[in-house]
């Protein structure tokens, strides 16, 4: 099945109107989550944490989802995947993860939402079912952004466990092996991962793209259902 959308060409910018003051909101629990995780963007978890709000505020999470992040503006050789559990303030897992093919090399640069673009996806998805396909034990993904990943489902960019994903190789050639897409993990904690983040669980793909940061629907949400939801939110 082919996507409608056309593929885009990510443009970094430094700040950008759905950016700004993303730090303030949840600034608790991303003070929290930072402390635990300190490699990790203040700028990108603030827009994970942004996004996963106004999916629960309109009803598109459950409160209790933890929240993967995933940093495509750094390097496939250094670790961009984290997982944390909101609830308890604390990540659960900290992983390298490959990127699609024609996303780039060690530096992702283009991404797409077109079936065969063999590139990677952004924004905000939810976790599906697990499942054994022919990269062994996956889980598929529903994406929620129309136009940016909403045909992720269909192009079958999926997490799954790939002996491509080797940090010491990756150090020898200069970059983690890519995939046709997916965020692809090591195999030896692929498994594990999958069965935490499964089933109604969110995942944040980032990169300081300009087009989707300004248009994202979940980077734009009413402050009063922000503040609904942070309201309920521990810390």
């Amino acid at each position: 099945m082919t996507a409608s959308a056309s593929a885009q060409s990510a443009t970094p910018v430094a700040t950008t109107t759905a950016s700004a003051g993303s730090a303030a909101i949840a600034a608790p629990m991303l003070a929290a989550l930072m402390a635990q995780a300190p490699t990790v963007d203040a700028e990108a978890l603030g827009l994970a944490l942004k996004a996963r709000n106004c999916a629960v505020a309109s009803g598109q999470a459950r409160p209790e989802a933890n929240l993967t992040l995933i940093d495509y503006s750094r390097p496939s050789t250094e670790p961009r995947m984290w997982v944390f559990d909101l609830n308890d303030q604390r990540v659960l897992y900290t992983e390298h993860v490959a990127h699609g093919r024609n996303t780039g090399h060690n530096m992702a640069t283009s991404f797409s939402n077109v079936e065969g673009s063999y590139q990677s996806s952004l924004g905000l998805f939810a976790t599906a079912e697990s499942y054994v396909g022919s990269n062994g034990y996956s889980m598929r993904m529903d994406g929620l952004e129309p136009g940016i990943n909403d045909a992720a489902r269909a192009r079958a960019i999926v997490i799954h466990g790939a002996p491509y994903v080797n940090p010491e190789q990756a150090q020898r050639q200069g970059r983690l092996g890519r995939s046709l897409g997916c965020p692809a993990l090591r195999q030896a904690v692929s498994r594990e991962v999958i069965d935490t983040i499964k089933d109604g669980h969110l995942v944040f793909a980032y990169y300081p793209d300009q087009k989707w940061l300004a248009s994202s629907r979940f980077l734009d949400c009413p402050s009063n259902q922000l503040a609904a939801v942070e309201s309920t939110t521990r810390g």
